[in-house]
């Protein structure tokens, strides 16, 4: 291995981690350990075809990032050549728009940050702090999420509140999923052999969360998600854009706290709440069942896709390229179809047959011609987080 990287990405109960050659950009290890917290926890770590599974404890993240350091010991790869370690990090407010080296002050600067993002990045700091503690003399990097969205336009990011209140508590449209969104984007100019500056893109990034951007020459001028992760698209268990007056309504009419309301559309809404299912692959099998609410599910999650694609479209003014990705986006063809074949008028010509075909690989699904060419790009976060490392050390 020339230049491994270690990559952490540290949820409130879970660590998903890879090792990556950043030279061959070749998974080296991989896994993930789960249930931290709990009695009964579970590592999974994948290496050269084989996995170790264990079953045990795991009291916090600093005991299992220690534990995690025992299984590389005893199964390889060997930490001694891991050049740095990069952690996804949600939430970078204003004060981190890069890759940044982490120190101390970056540390206190992401606490200051955690009343953006209460449930992401409190268990992110968590594992930097424990990986620091268990890895101390390797270079950490933090990739944040919101990092490629930080050349929003004021116009775009700017709520329509009293400025005086956004101003003193940073209130405004940050956007997530970034890291995949920058790697989507440039992989769609290397497969069309174009340079991105000459591209305007649309990406959907389609997964359980899920959130849409708006591209002009490779630089990010809107996307749907906003101040936290609920905004934009309908998800697997999030709203999405709903009328702000709920809150008030919900408390008001049914005395609900901000706490319960904040749970319903973070975790009980969505596809969960329209159709009882996350999984696509659910919802699809309930639709060919007949199941109504299933199809109506399905109807305004492709409703409120078509209706961001419309304003990105105006936003942009020219569109060369409009591409699915993420667990949905890669693989469910009647999302796509659904919304593709709207557009048709626009300029966006869907090739069944090429939409129908399952592959890992980035393709065209438009016809030849098609105005605005329609492609699937499979995601790859970490690979895109050990080039942002590698670029930080270097």
């Amino acid at each position: 291995m020339a230049t491994p990287i270690l990559l952490l990405n540290c949820g409130s109960s879970s660590v998903k981690y890879q090792v990556i050659d950043a030279d061959t950009e070749e998974v080296v290890a991989s896994g993930i350990i789960q249930r931290i917290g709990e009695e009964s926890g579970t590592l999974d770590h994948k290496l050269e075809g084989e996995t170790v599974h264990v079953n045990r404890g795991f009291p916090n993240h600093d005991r299992a990032l220690t534990y995690l350091v025992r299984v590389f010991e005893a199964h390889g790869p060997d930490l001694s050549q891991i050049k740095a370690v990069g952690h996804r990090t949600v939430h970078g407010g204003s004060k981190f728009r890069a890759t940044t080296l982490i120190d101390d002050a970056v540390v206190e600067g992401l606490r200051e940050l955690s009343p953006l993002a209460p449930l992401h990045n409190p268990p992110g700091i968590a594992g930097i702090e424990a990986a620091r503690k268990a890895l101390p003399d390797i270079p950490h990097v933090a990739i944040f999420d919101t990092a490629f969205f930080s050349t929003l336009p004021a116009e775009a990011y700017t709520y329509a509140i009293d400025s005086e209140l956004a101003e003193a508590h940073g209130i405004r449209k940050y956007g997530f999923h970034g890291t995949s969104h920058s790697y989507v984007s440039r992989k769609v100019a290397e497969v069309l052999g174009k340079p991105v500056e000459e591209l305007n893109q649309i990406v959907c990034h389609l997964g359980n969360g899920a959130s849409i951007s708006a591209i002009r020459g490779g630089v990010a001028v809107e996307t749907s998600m906003g101040l936290t992760p609920l905004a934009g698209l309908v998800m697997g268990t999030r709203s999405g854009d709903v009328d702000p007056g709920l809150h008030a309504f919900l408390g008001r009419e049914l005395g609900m706290s901000l706490a319960d309301v904040d749970t319903v559309l973070n975790k009980r809404s969505g596809m969960l709440g329209l159709a009882g299912v996350t999984d696509f692959r659910d919802v699809n099998e309930l639709i060919n069942e007949g199941d109504a609410a299933a199809q109506l599910a399905l109807d305004v999650y492709c409703h409120r896709l078509l209706s961001y694609i419309g304003s990105y479209l105006a936003v942009l003014g020219r569109v060369d390229a409009l591409t699915f990705t993420a667990g949905v986006g890669e693989n469910d063809p009647l999302v796509r179809a659904t919304v593709v074949r709207r557009l048709e008028q626009l300029g966006f010509w869907l090739d069944e047959d090429a939409n129908a075909v399952r592959a890992k690989e980035p393709r065209a699904i438009s016809r030849p011609g098609s105005p605005v060419t329609v492609l699937v790009v499979p995601t790859n976060e970490e690979l895109a987080m050990a080039r942002e490392t590698v670029a930080v050390l270097r």
